[in-house]
């Protein structure tokens, strides 16, 4: 257990000092570099055992939800937020590209299963209804992760969504996501155990954790994945082996299977070294700042009354301007949406797709997707219609395409479809990787 410390770093202090002005500077950010970073710790001592490009700006991905589920722990330790309560879904939350639960706009979801729904599913409808229950709205919302951030001592880290979907001024570094990750465990240690679920059950369909590394790297329990286009393949993962304990973080790898083949690497390496061997440390983690659940000071904030707050956030869940702001006013200090293409969702493990035709007049092509989405049924329930636009000679040629499925489901889909003697690919990132 890491020892709970009664002061903050230097580093943590001029964070905490700053966090607000880092807000208001983001017009100024630098962007995120997209480049590959990767860095191990002790996750006791802090003592950095493997470290390249961790100060480097990445896009996170979904590695953001860790922060969603940070701010939710706070309130459910404050004993503002039950398991047992409902979280509304807004429209806006409803509409978020996969990976997703499938929510209805009007339905509730319980906070339990939207939190194994974030670290299973890794689902972009729960994050972003999290937010708006927790902070009004989704940009609210971002603005209180980036503070607790660069409470944390997460300097280099800005957010402007509860997801981690595509935006060019959310990003964070290995450094930053390894002070997340003690954090969670230092911090929130009844709740941490959710990280290490590997399969649960929503409306009767078993969803499978997307950390594979779990299931064959001896001691792995967590904790997270991250997936889109821009970032390449993220994670940041827990091992405990005996009394010793390492956090690992890797962005921009090149596929799940290699990243996490190179992470069970470094472990190897770190487990291998002699505690204290390396002689180079973290900043202290900062004690988390508590407050009484009926802190009357506290109960006007946004977070103090979730439930109030999402009242007006499914009131306004039709507000556009943020969602159609375009992406070159990205550099502005307020949070902005940034429009995903249709391959870059949460795709830790939903990247997958599957093609069913390709058509000279678009409005078919999505009549045959259309239709193949209906016979699938629950087996694509993940999918979205899609039809890619292609130039083959002389003609244009539509493809009609079903998005946002997992590698199973896809290949799922195919096979069916393949018996009822109907056309079927399957596709990966947008590489057709199988037919049948």
């Amino acid at each position: 257990m890491i020892a709970r410390k009664t002061f903050f770093s230097a580093t943590a202090k001029l964070a905490a000092a700053f966090g607000l002005c880092g807000l208001l500077l983001t017009a100024t950010a630098r962007p995120a570099e997209a480049k590959f970073a990767a860095m191990v710790v002790d996750a006791e001592t802090g003592e950095v055992l493997h470290a390249v490009n961790v100060d480097n700006r990445n896009y996170p991905a979904s590695l953001t939800k860790m922060m969603t589920l940070y701010l939710l722990f706070d309130q459910i330790d404050a004993g503002r937020v039950k398991l047992t309560d409902r979280i509304p879904v807004s429209s806006h939350a409803a509409a978020q590209s996969p990976s997703k639960l499938g929510l209805r706009p009007g339905q509730t979801i319980e906070v339990e299963e939207a939190i194994l729904g974030l670290c299973t599913k890794s689902a972009n409808d729960v994050a972003v209804a999290m937010g708006e229950f927790l902070g009004g709205s989704e940009p609210a919302f971002a603005e209180m992760m980036t503070r607790k951030a660069h409470e944390l001592g997460m300097r280099n880290t800005t957010f402007h969504n509860a997801s981690g979907l595509p935006n060019l001024a959310q990003f964070s570094t290995a450094r930053d996501m390894v002070t997340l990750a003690r954090a969670l465990q230092h911090n929130h240690p009844r709740e941490y155990h959710y990280f290490s679920t590997r399969t649960f059950t929503y409306n009767g369909e078993p969803i499978h954790n997307h950390n594979h590394l779990m299931d064959w790297y001896e001691g792995t329990d967590g904790i997270k994945t991250g997936y889109i286009a821009a970032s390449g393949f993220n994670l940041v993962a827990s091992v405990k082996r005996g009394d010793r304990r390492l956090i690992g973080v890797i962005f921009g790898g090149t596929s799940g299977p290699s990243r996490d083949r190179q992470m069970a690497k470094l472990l190897d390496a770190a487990f291998a070294r002699t505690p204290g061997s390396a002689g180079v440390e973290m900043a202290e983690l900062p004690e988390q700042a508590t407050t009484a659940a009926n802190d009357d000071d506290e109960e006007d904030t946004p977070a103090a009354k979730p439930k109030h707050a999402v009242r007006k956030a499914v009131a306004a869940s039709n507000d556009d301007d943020e969602e159609d702001a375009p992406t070159r006013k990205v550099m502005k200090a307020k949070p902005v949406a940034h429009k995903a293409p249709v391959e870059a969702g949460d795709a830790e493990d939903d990247n997958w797709g599957i093609q069913v035709g390709a058509y000279t007049q678009q409005t078919k092509a999505h009549q045959a997707a259309s239709s193949a989405l209906h016979k699938l049924g629950n087996l694509a329930s993940d999918g979205e219609v899609a039809v890619s636009k292609s130039k083959q000679g002389h003609h244009i040629m539509y493809r009609a395409r079903i998005i946002g499925l997992a590698e199973e489901d896809a290949r799922a889909s195919c096979k069916r479809l393949s018996k009822a003697h109907e056309s079927c690919s399957v596709l990966r990132a947008g590489v057709n990787v199988a037919s049948r």
